[in-house]
C-alpha cells in the first residue's frame, strides 16, 4: 500500500501473489483481492498465484471482486459490486460483470474513445 491508500472495513484480501495498492486509492467495504487460483486442468488442482496492481487515485467501490492477474489504471473507479477479471486501462468508470469501461473519467470523450479502442486491441 502506498502513501494514503486506504482499505475499508471487511475487506478480504488473499495475498497468495504480491497486491500493490497505489498512492491515493481507496478499497472499499465487503471488497474481494484474490490474487490466487486453480489450474483446474490438472487433476490435483494446484493454487496458481498471480499478482494484482491497482493504480493510483482509484476507487474501488464496495463488494467487488478483483480476481488474480488483473490490473486496474492510474484513476479508474469500479463500481459497486463489479467484478474484474481483465485488466482495466486508466481513468475510466467501469462497472459490471465483468467490469467492463462506460465512460471516460477525467478524459475528452474523444481521449476515451481512442484510450478504449486500444486496451481493447491489446486483449
Amino acid at each position: 500500500m502506498d502513501q494514503h491508500a486506504c482499505i475499508g472495513n471487511d475487506v478480504d484480501i488473499y495475498c497468495a501473489a504480491p497486491i500493490t495498492i497505489g498512492a491515493y486509492s481507496t478499497v472499499s467495504q465487503y471488497s474481494y483481492l484474490c490474487a490466487a487460483t486453480h489450474d483446474f486442468e490438472d487433476v490435483d488442482h494446484p493454487v496458481v498465484a498471480k499478482p494484482i496492481e491497482i493504480g493510483t487515485r482509484c476507487w474501488i467501490a464496495a463488494d467487488v471482486f478483483v480476481g488474480p492477474g488483473v490490473t486496474i489504471g492510474d484513476g479508474t473507479v469500479v463500481g459497486a459490486r463489479s467484478a474484474v477479471f481483465k485488466d482495466l486501462p486508466a481513468w475510466v468508470v467501469a462497472i459490471g460483470t465483468p467490469a467492463k469501461p462506460v465512460r471516460a473519467r477525467g478524459l475528452r470523450p474523444e481521449d476515451f474513445e481512442q484510450t478504449a479502442t486500444k486496451h481493447e486491441a491489446g486483449r
